[in-house]
């Protein structure tokens, strides 16, 4: 019962990574990172396919093994954080907008301070 709880709680996690694969507000790898986590404790076969997939995997393995975050992905995520804020900014206006300045201040920040 147990790991299938852990399979579906994996594939759920996985279903919301691939969301933000397209989504730029949405994170991925923290979400295959939860994939990777329930699946290590139901299905070892799936666990790794998500640690050898060619883009996602080397992500996945860095902050597992070392807790870093490549440069390049620090980049682009919090570039994405800003243009989310931008976007509140001109959809929602204010005071909306300053939840997505606090996210980028608090997501960005603690990104930024990730080993590389």
């Amino acid at each position: 019962m147990r790991r299938t709880i852990f399979k579906l709680l994996g594939m759920l996690s996985v279903g919301l990574g691939a969301v933000g694969a397209v989504l730029p507000i949405m994170p991925t790898v923290p979400f295959l990172l939860l994939a990777v986590y329930f699946f290590a404790r139901s299905n070892p076969e799936l666990e790794r396919k998500i640690l050898d997939h060619p883009h996602w995997g080397p992500q996945v393995r860095d902050w597992r093994e070392r807790g870093a975050i490549s440069r390049r992905s620090k980049t682009i995520a919090i570039v994405a954080m800003a243009t989310g804020a931008v976007f509140t900014y001109f959809t929602l206006g204010h005071p909306w907008y300053w939840l997505s300045v606090a996210i980028l201040v608090i997501a960005g920040g603690w990104i930024a301070t990730r080993n590389e």
